[in-house]
């Protein structure tokens, strides 16, 4: 796999999962170090954020949209073979991420939790995630790996890679 160190590790670390080739989506990508990873292991990347304009991903397709207008989601009856997810939560978008993730799909989500005011920003309960809440919005997925605590004594973070299907676990 590419080194990419400005990746998440937790999204490093499941890539792999994400189905060969498959289409891949980065929710609120900002400048783009998950497009870049994903590109560079060979999946078309989707990239969508409020403001592209300082998003490097050369070869993704880029999507500039507030999703947290009345707009919403406009990727309505696409799907995708793995969606990325980190420092970001705007809760009514969970049903919509949840929709776009194709059969043996891979979601990995990395975001802020409750406790996390004690280390700084974000500090508003509007985007941190309560004790258990991404295993609540991943119930019916099977559950690859889930963690929720303080990393690098810096933040309070939850995280998870959930499968839309059996995935790796599926017995032949």
């Amino acid at each position: 796999m590419p080194h990419h160190s400005d990746a998440s590790p937790w999204v490093r670390r499941f890539a792999p999962l994400v189905p060969r080739g498959g289409p891949v989506l980065d929710v609120a990508c900002g400048e783009g170090r998950h497009c870049r990873l994903f590109r560079d292991l060979d999946h078309p990347v989707t990239g969508i954020d409020r403001d592209i304009a300082d998003t490097r991903a050369d070869g993704a397709e880029l999507i500039g949209a507030d999703m947290e207008t009345d707009a919403g989601w406009p990727l309505a009856g696409r799907q995708f073979a793995g969606i990325i997810v980190t420092n970001y939560l705007w809760r009514p978008l969970l049903p919509a991420i949840r929709a776009a993730l194709a059969p043996d799909g891979v979601l990995i989500y990395e975001t802020f939790a409750h406790g996390n005011e004690a280390f700084g920003r974000p500090r508003n309960p509007d985007f941190l995630l309560a004790p258990g809440e991404l295993l609540q919005a991943c119930s019916g997925l099977t559950i690859v790996a889930y963690e929720h605590g303080i990393r690098d004594g810096r933040a309070v973070i939850q995280r998870i890679c959930a499968v839309n299907g059996p995935g790796p676990f599926a017995l032949s």
